[in-house]
């Protein structure tokens, strides 16, 4: 955690598209108080480069290959849990916002803030604070309203949310399994109970769900 302002604050960049990496780093080191050193690709790639920096912040995505953002936001938590985690997303926050934070991240942005926000983001993260959007704190306060009910969704693992989304998009077993670094019987797994958890008969159920509760577009 840092306290001094004028400090450098030291941030990591973790993001599967390399245009991504390099935009977002040309703006952040145009900021004197900035020092972005070093990027990932992927979550494997990010937790073995974690034991060769000092880090202040990760900024980082959440869909890349391999192992989901959320479980990686809970293991830099678990293996250096000073570092702060900034989740710069496609994702809009209805969807994976409030997981992310549960999951121990200091603030989730969208890809569409603006450079001044996300640069305000990582400053305020970066002190051991809280970053959260005026929607997102609406949003934490009807869930934690004492007269509002849990979304069926709710009762999903943070994998089993992933899946269901995809299945919802209208992506095939194998596309989900490649997206994921998982094989076609894992996937399939995560369909069966996810189909039990939510009590859906048909991928087309999950569908509307997923619309009406905003969770795919």
């Amino acid at each position: 955690m840092r306290s001094a302002d004028t400090d450098i604050i030291k941030i990591f960049i973790a993001d599967d598209h390399p245009l991504v990496r390099k935009g977002l780093r040309q703006v952040l080191e145009e900021e004197v108080d900035f020092n972005v050193i070093g990027e990932a690709s992927d979550a494997t790639e990010l937790l073995e480069l974690l034991d060769h920096f000092e880090v202040d912040v990760i900024v980082t995505d959440l869909a890349m290959p391999g192992r989901s953002g959320l479980d990686l936001v809970a293991d830099v938590k678990r293996v250096a849990p000073s570092v702060a985690v900034l989740v710069l997303s496609m994702h809009p926050e209805d969807r994976f916002a409030t997981r992310a934070l549960k999951a121990g991240a200091s603030g989730y942005l969208t890809k569409d803030a603006s450079p001044e926000i996300i640069m305000s983001a990582i400053r305020k993260v970066a002190t051991g604070r809280k970053f959260i959007t005026p929607s997102l704190a609406e949003k934490l306060a009807n869930e934690i309203d004492a007269h509002s009910s849990q979304a069926i969704h709710e009762v999903l693992s943070n994998r089993e949310f992933q899946v269901m989304c995809a299945l919802a998009s209208g992506k095939k077993i194998k596309e989900i399994a490649d997206e994921l670094s998982i094989s076609i019987h894992t996937v399939n797994t995560y369909k069966t109970r996810i189909m039990e958890k939510m009590n859906m008969k048909t991928i087309h159920d999950l569908t509307l769900y997923a619309i009406d509760n905003h969770l795919i577009e």
